[in-house]
């Protein structure tokens, strides 16, 4: 089938269960991002995109030192078609009276939070969780992002998010705080923003998914066989491999958005939405591949972590951000997911917007704001949001 029909397929299915909201309206999406380069890329660029393609679909062997613990055996597993899932992450972690906040105490996950239930020889297990409903343990869900435009988000310029905390904060309407690593650096990637790179985002999904040892992350995750290495003895990855499917996410193309329409984008501004959800924020001067330098990534995200609330809190405490925080998800693509929020409990926009509201979210303005508008309003900010 021609891209064209793939999509004109998909759209077709669309028409079947969207969802405690019914059908999900037919669109037809004229393109498809799988494996869409960015247009401008140097001949080097390329060659790295097109190396970078080819081990990220790569289904990796126990003898190319897969395991011997893992979550997925490929990056496309949770990745399809350069999108959202459908390969998800279990965590587990144990918390308070509050329901979210870590316990001193991690000794039911002894391994760490991560479900990996995989294994090959010579592990002889994986890592699981403890029954579903065991006392002061919270099990929660984290569906792979996609990974479409990703490289526009780390073109940003890194005065950027501080720039809009000040504006929320003169505002005062959210509190918007910029996720500060620890070596100072601008955190971009993961749901809690703990990752600067896209080449560190690589190395931390092979080590953490795939247990594929890099130069970036060369230890083994923990096991309950106390294994340090795997079938294929040291690492696993050479630095060329990580830096190529870094190169790969880098310029992945940002999909092309038609239709629409000026009232929507009023009505986003209108509800607040843009308050987090900013459309577009400048990039660096020398940000590469040079398309992307000195002009405007429409993200549509502050790139700041922002209190959700205790309703979507997950119990994981990352690097800047605590339990109840996440990074303002980018709106890249949105159009093309068939589930939203974190761990993928939306199964339609209208559901995603008001599941923003919980005790202490700082969205909850927001939604008050979507829930005013005249029913025409909402839908025509949903259609524009749905456009993404």
């Amino acid at each position: 089938m021609t891209p064209r029909a793939l999509t004109l397929a998909a759209a077709l299915a669309a028409t079947g269960c969207g969802g405690g909201d019914g059908p999900v309206p037919l669109r037809l999406v004229l393109d498809d991002p799988t494996d869409a380069p960015m247009r401008g890329l140097s001949a080097d660029e390329q060659a790295g995109f097109d190396r970078g393609d080819a081990l990220f679909a790569r289904q990796y062997l126990p003898t190319q030192g897969l395991g011997p613990v893992f979550v997925r055996a490929s990056c496309a597993s949770c990745h399809a078609g350069d999108g959202r899932g459908p390969g998800f992450v279990e965590r587990a972690i144990a918390v308070g009276a509050d329901g979210y906040t870590p316990a001193p105490d991690q000794s039911v996950m002894p391994f760490g939070p991560v479900v990996r239930p995989y294994f090959v020889a010579p592990a002889t297990r994986g890592v699981e969780a403890p029954a579903e409903g065991t006392p002061g343990l919270l099990r929660s869900v984290r569906v792979g992002p996609a990974v479409f435009g990703r490289g526009w988000i780390e073109a940003v310029d890194e005065s950027e998010p501080a720039r809009i905390a000040a504006a929320q904060s003169l505002a005062g309407r959210v509190r918007g705080r910029v996720p500060r690593l620890a070596d100072g650096r601008l955190g971009r990637f993961g749901l809690k923003a703990r990752i600067a790179t896209l080449e560190e985002f690589a190395a931390d999904a092979f080590r953490g998914d795939m247990g594929l040892t890099s130069p970036l992350a060369p230890t083994e995750v923990a096991n309950a066989d106390g294994l340090a290495d795997d079938q294929r003895p040291g690492i696993d990855l050479d630095q060329a491999s990580v830096s190529d499917v870094g190169a790969y996410l880098r310029a992945l193309a940002l999909p092309r958005r038609e239709g629409i329409d000026p009232r929507g984008r009023a009505l986003f501004e209108r509800a607040r939405c843009s308050d987090c959800h900013v459309p577009a924020l400048r990039t660096r001067a020398d940000a590469r591949p040079a398309v992307l330098a000195s002009t405007e990534a429409e993200i549509y995200s502050d790139l700041l972590l922002h209190d959700m609330g205790a309703g979507l809190a997950d119990g994981a405490a990352e690097g800047a951000a605590g339990p109840r925080d996440w990074r303002t998800a980018p709106l890249i693509g949105l159009r093309f997911f068939r589930s939203m929020l974190h761990d993928g409990r939306a199964r339609s926009l209208e559901e995603a917007v008001r599941m923003h509201r919980g005790d202490g979210s700082e969205a909850n303005g927001s939604v008050d704001a979507f829930e005013a508008l005249p029913a025409a309003d909402r839908a025509a900010l949903l259609d524009y949001v749905g456009r993404l």
